[in-house]
């Protein structure tokens, strides 16, 4: 009820009992109101016992007979909120201690396995078709880039690839490297870089 403060206690009554007594009468609308400006139920909650401590420690204001004791919470709870908001505003924002950690490589002899697969595969391609793939995949060079450095047209990069990665697709096929439904790797294809993972798979 939003009705006046208390009239003042006689010395003897506690601030436990005070509190306690606002509590059962105002928590309610005050936590409602705490949930409404932070929109997060258990941040309303440490709103609601941050603004129950102060109105513990200044129990005088309760009992002046002045004002109303839920527009004062509520005045309280709204100051807090907005302390809140301005403290962390004015933070740098917080950093995950787990992202800065270097991730976690799984089996280093996986990557072995991968880098020697794909060397053994691009052994049995032609040497034009070899280097063409090394300019676009492992240099990750464009086909202007790729056709600078190997002095050949555009054109004949573009078209160098296409058999090139037919040529590796057919390698990789005829050597019966393939996944076992168990999700364990028989002589898969390595982590290539993404463009030749993806045209090879």
């Amino acid at each position: 009820m939003a009705g006046p403060l208390w009239p003042r206690t006689r010395r003897g009554s506690t601030d436990e009992a005070l509190i306690k007594s606002v509590y059962e009468e105002h928590g309610h609308a005050l936590l409602a109101y705490a949930t409404r400006l932070t929109g997060d139920r258990a941040a309303a909650e440490d709103v609601v016992q941050e603004t129950l401590i102060r109105a513990w420690r200044h129990s005088e204001v309760l009992v002046n007979g002045k004002g109303s004791v839920r527009g004062w919470l509520l005045t309280v709870a709204r100051n807090i909120i907005t302390d809140r908001y301005r403290a962390k505003a004015a933070r740098p924002p917080e950093v995950s201690g787990a992202s800065a950690a270097p991730p976690v490589e799984a089996d280093h002899a996986d990557a072995v396995v991968d880098t020697m697969t794909v060397l053994g595969a691009l052994d049995q391609l032609s040497p034009e078709h070899r280097d063409v793939l090394k300019e676009l995949y492992y240099r990750q060079l464009s086909v202007a880039e790729a056709a600078d450095s190997l002095g050949i047209p555009a054109g004949t990069v573009k078209s160098r690839s296409h058999y090139a990665l037919k040529a590796l697709r057919d390698v990789f096929r005829d050597s019966g490297i393939k996944d076992n439904s168990d999700g364990r790797r028989t002589g898969r294809p390595p982590q290539q870089p993404a463009g030749l993972r993806e045209v090879v798979a």
